[in-house]
């Protein structure tokens, strides 16, 4: 299940937010948006966990919490379809 993560404090590194993600499951991926331009966090990234129930967990228990001073937003990521 791909996950969004959003308000993420743009001084949080890709390792920080993906072990917060751990505790809870196995991480597939975990990836921070970057600007192209400046190099730095855009304040949202992506990570994907394998097990379902694992991802729900996760989601439900970071969403909201407070992270360098930022409530981070956790939700699932819709997939359009064609």
């Amino acid at each position: 299940m791909k996950l969004l993560i959003r308000n993420i404090d743009r001084a949080i590194s890709e390792s920080k937010l993906k072990s917060m993600f751990e505790k809870h499951g196995t991480v597939q991926s975990c990836d921070l948006v970057i600007d192209k331009e400046t190099g730095k966090s855009k304040g949202f990234g992506f990570v994907e966990m394998p097990k379902i129930g694992e991802a729900k967990a996760a989601m439900i228990s970071i969403n909201g919490t407070s992270l360098a001073g930022s409530k981070l937003r956790v939700k699932k990521v819709e997939t359009k379809e064609a």
